[in-house]
């Protein structure tokens, strides 16, 4: 367990990552709009941004290697966050009537700390983290 600055760096450097990778999804959910209905856009929108995302948390975040067993795992963790953000946005389109460029967006946002634990265990799981691992 890195000490508390070490904590706090990695957590900023995890909220980092989550806006470059919100921008990431967004920019291909609202592309991906062009031409589908939202929730397939949503979906495989939320599948590039997984993969961005996971190297950059290897890398930047957590500072592992980024290796197939991790990146197997991976997605596993945001299946939680697939299921809040897809359920979170279909209440909000149909439901609450918001526009349905913007529901996901704010669905992803309340999303992040959950998200955060789930990869923090999936990628340093036995490990520290910190330095890339060999």
């Amino acid at each position: 367990m890195p000490a508390p600055h070490g904590r706090m760096r990695s957590v900023l450097r995890f909220v980092l990552v989550g806006v470059a990778n919100t921008a990431v999804y967004y920019l291909c959910y609202r592309l991906l709009l062009l031409g589908m209905p939202y929730v397939p856009a949503h979906l495989l929108a939320w599948s590039g941004a997984v993969v961005f995302s996971f190297f950059a948390n290897s890398l930047f975040t957590f500072g592992v290697r980024p290796t197939w067993r991790r990146f197997l795992a991976y997605p596993l963790t945001t299946v939680v966050n697939l299921a809040f953000t897809t359920a979170g946005s279909v209440l909000l389109v149909e439901a609450v009537g918001l526009d349905e460029r913007y529901a996901t967006l704010l669905v992803g946002l309340a999303a992040v700390p959950l998200t955060f634990v789930l990869t923090r265990y999936v990628l340093t799981a036995g490990r520290g983290y910190g330095t890339i691992d060999p």
